[in-house]
């Protein structure tokens, strides 16, 4: 008999801090959320875990919870959608299922003696090539060769075929399918460091140079494939598609349905990260920005070009809590727009050095441009603008390596609720910022991806309806002002970068 009661989808969102799940609805919009945390662990200083058996069981917990307080019956959903934090790597054992040791996050160090004597041996431009990326301990694979050289007996079980490794999203279908597929979509394997997103395969020339056997990599399915089915540890009578697999920041992309070549996004927290749909070019840039795999959709491959900037929010954070110039962040807004300009006034926020497009990691933050008129307004409101100068930095550069002309950018995140700061953006970009009023746009993203699969959708023009909510900011300045307020910024910046 079929089921004629309202249908729902159900989001994993597997993230950095918790684990959190959602019930959405056909209109798109989120009508139910649970979130739990998880512990961090830090064994050493710039070392990084997670614990992967605490995840998926919270992930079983979350949805009971979420499940339980709603109204909804089980049978009433469709599918299972799941968005994760990327590059955090898990490796088990193949017949007990149990990780060999903690998943190695993606905030890790651990991996820069192996990164450095790669780059040492002159491998950069080999894995540039061949990934999208440059060597850093930020993707999965120094984290998979540190624990295959590091704890007793692992090597020995790879080299057998008993060891396989997977990022979260992988782990947890794993382990939903009670054991029976070992997966990951392309969105994920592209940040491994592993992956030829050129010609799609795990390569075996990178591979052999990190000593990391093949066995051990999942199958890489497109991101709007059925990856497996679940009855979610026996919560549901009748098991349901996992379908929809994307990284986080991927779905985000596809949540703000940038769906065509040259359409952005970006997204704004402790540091930020700029994503560009590329099409399905394979193009590859040396200026200091990476090429991911976007999403795989309709058995066809789109890129991306990523660009992430290590402070933009906790820049302003660092104001309130270190200066203590202002008692809280809010109060940034509200003196930045008393002041008729930044009083030649550049705040450069490089307090682990500078990210893209500079990687600069050996320079210290500074402020340029101090003179007996300088007030501490003037320190604030260049905080912020340094938010929106290395946004441009990275968006002009994207436009540049991609020809495109980008027409408008979409932002999401918490400081995205400074209007000073929007205007700005916009003002510095010359093209009109669509703030977001959706928070939870991985999650949307991903359910938007599986549910075209099973048909809760039809198209992405059906999608192009939902949640189109967004306040406008349009530039409002001149551009020889625009051009002067940049030239500034450049100018500070090569004090340290050259």
């Amino acid at each position: 008999m079929v089921n004629q009661k309202k249908q729902y989808l159900l989001t994993v969102d597997q993230s950095t801090s918790g684990t959190k799940a959602l019930i959405i609805d056909k209109t798109g919009k989120i009508i139910e959320k649970k979130l739990i945390e998880h512990q961090q662990y830090y064994p050493k200083s710039g070392w990084v875990e997670h614990d992967p058996v605490e995840i998926y069981q919270n992930t079983i917990k979350v949805i009971k919870e979420l499940i339980n307080n709603s109204k909804i019956e089980s049978n009433q959903i469709r599918s299972l959608s799941i968005t994760n934090q990327r590059e955090t790597v898990v490796v088990w054992d193949k017949n007990s299922g149990k990780p060999v040791y903690n998943a190695v996050v993606w905030q890790c160090k651990r991996g820069e003696k192996i990164c450095n004597e790669l780059k040492e041996k002159g491998y950069q431009e080999l894995f540039r090539e061949k990934t999208g990326l440059l060597i850093d301990p930020y993707f999965s694979a120094t984290g998979i060769k540190w624990i295959l050289d590091n704890v007793e007996g692992v090597r020995e079980k790879a080299e057998k075929g008993e060891v396989l490794f997977g990022t979260i999203d992988s782990w947890l279908i794993y382990n939903l399918s009670n054991k029976k597929v070992h997966a990951t979509d392309y969105s994920n394997a592209s940040r491994t460091m592993l992956y030829n997103i050129k010609d799609l395969w795990w390569d075996y020339e990178i591979m052999d140079i990190l000593d990391i056997p093949k066995s051990m990599a999942p199958g890489v399915k497109y991101s709007d494939e059925i990856f497996a089915y679940t009855n979610l540890d026996n919560l549901l009578e009748d098991p349901i598609p996992i379908v929809g697999v994307l990284g986080d920041s991927h779905a985000a992309l596809f949540g703000q349905k940038c769906f065509e070549k040259g359409m952005a996004k970006v997204t704004y927290g402790t540091g930020s990260s700029i994503a560009m749909n590329i099409g399905d070019d394979y193009k590859i840039s040396d200026k200091g920005i990476v090429t991911s795999i976007g999403w795989g959709l309709n058995n066809k491959i789109e890129y991306i070009y990523e660009g992430n900037i290590h402070s933009t929010g906790a820049t302003i954070k660092w104001i309130v809590q270190n200066l203590k110039l202002i008692s809280n962040e809010k109060d940034s807004e509200k003196i930045a727009v008393k002041l008729k300009n930044n009083g030649g006034v550049y705040f450069i926020p490089a307090f682990v050095g500078l990210g893209a497009p500079y990687w600069k990691n050996n320079i210290n933050a500074s402020i340029v441009g101090i003179t007996f008129d300088t007030q501490k307004e003037h320190i604030i409101r260049a905080a912020l603008e340094s938010i929106a100068y290395q946004i441009k930095d990275v968006v002009d550069l994207m436009a540049k390596e991609a020809k495109v002309e980008i027409k408008k950018i979409k932002v999401d995140g918490g400081p995205t609720q400074n209007k000073f700061l929007m205007q700005f953006q916009s003002d510095m970009l010359g093209v009109p910022v669509y703030k977001s009023e959706i928070e939870e746009l991985s999650a949307i993203g991903v359910a938007y991806l599986g549910g075209l699969t099973t048909g809760f959708w039809q198209s992405q023009d059906d999608l192009k309806l939902l949640n189109e909510n967004s306040i406008v900011y349009k530039d409002k300045i001149e551009k020889s002002t625009r051009k002067r307020y940049y030239q500034g910024w450049k100018d500070a910046v090569n004090i340290f970068v050259k």
